[in-house]
């Protein structure tokens, strides 16, 4: 019988709020950071958003006008820090077209890419992760781990460039670069093997962390007993795979930030026209406005996927769910041992 108490729920909506309140001051924090990018130069911010060609004195003023520059530090990050929150990133200097824009053009490539990688890492990652623990000291155990090290230590560049060279080049088994005509169906193909490159890295960063929080579980003091008392295996594992998942919870934060930042390199490797390709190409032309709004959009999803993380922490740990960490008296070691 679940016994649901008050004190339980405080502590969960304490835990919460304050991952909340986080959330809210990291937030603040790049927005400064981002709108700072304009002054990291040394030119004047007038001279940057004019690009390379030249301008009049009349026309710098008529930029500054435009991006409120001729008004207080203060006042001009309100109003860049409102434009924001309204998808208002103002106008690329290369291609002079609106960034809200370019960014929606380009960031279905980046979620598609990055969740196929995600998919595929955790399809390969979690039950080698689990086969190594419950394998522990065979030959199984250290295959998986010596094949997770050669996942942690590869480039992905060099990983990239050498599945384009096997299975693009000599094999023709995928398209080598681009996106095809621009269609989804047709971008599946081109992103498939972007996502196993990209996923090399995750899934051993998967199969490391999933067999040293399921390993501490094989060997602990509750599944020796459950094991001298008879009880099922499955009901065993059950038990280990739900202890296990705190740690592989807490550390899948660390994996998005992974995947994001690594979507720059696999784009640009692949010549694929995501939101990595687009940083990087602004960040060649010193396109200020675009490379606000992506670093911007980068992190806030990176800090907002880690807050919705700790928050399903907070119901997953029995320290900090509702019901008090009290659960049903029926899956316990303990019961079985009455019901034996």
């Amino acid at each position: 019988m679940r016994i649901v108490t008050k004190g339980g729920f405080v502590k969960v909506a304490k835990f919460i709020g304050r991952r909340l309140a986080n959330l809210v001051i990291l937030l603040f924090v790049l927005s400064l950071v981002t709108f700072g990018l304009l002054y990291l130069t040394n030119s004047d911010p007038a001279r940057t958003l004019a690009g390379a060609k030249k301008v009049s004195a009349a026309q710098l003023a008529a930029i500054r006008h435009q991006y409120h520059l001729d008004e207080p530090l203060w006042k001009q990050y309100m109003i860049w820090l409102s434009n924001a929150v309204h998808g208002d990133f103002g106008t690329s200097i290369r291609t002079q077209l609106p960034v809200s824009q370019m960014i929606g053009q380009r960031a279905w490539v980046t979620l598609t890419l990055a969740l196929l990688a995600l998919t595929i890492a955790l399809l390969i990652g979690l039950p080698l992760g689990v086969v190594a623990a419950k394998r522990h000291g065979t030959w199984r155990d250290g295959l998986i781990t010596a094949l997770a090290v050669v996942g942690l230590s590869a480039p992905s560049f060099a990983v990239g460039l050498l599945l384009l060279y096997v299975f693009a080049v000599k094999l023709g088994w995928f398209p080598v670069y681009g996106l095809g005509d621009g269609s989804f169906a047709d971008a599946l193909p081109h992103l498939l093997l972007p996502a196993i490159t990209l996923a090399v890295g995750l899934f051993a960063a998967v199969i490391k962390v999933s067999r040293a929080s399921l390993l501490e579980q094989v060997e602990s003091d509750y599944t020796l007993f459950a094991q001298s008392r008879g009880v099922p295996r499955g009901t065993i594992t059950r038990w280990q795979l739900r202890n296990a998942a705190l740690p592989i919870m807490t550390s899948s934060g660390l994996l998005i930030a992974s995947l994001i930042s690594g979507t720059v390199i696999v784009e640009t490797t692949f010549s694929i026209g995501g939101l990595g390709t687009l940083l990087q190409e602004s960040v060649t032309f010193k396109d200020i406005p675009v490379v606000q709004a992506v670093t911007l959009l980068l992190a806030t999803v990176i800090c907002v996927t880690t807050a919705i993380i700790d928050a399903l922490y907070a119901l997953v740990d029995p320290r900090l769910r509702p019901n008090g960490g009290h659960r049903n008296s029926a899956d316990t070691p303990a019961n079985k041992e009455g019901e034996a």
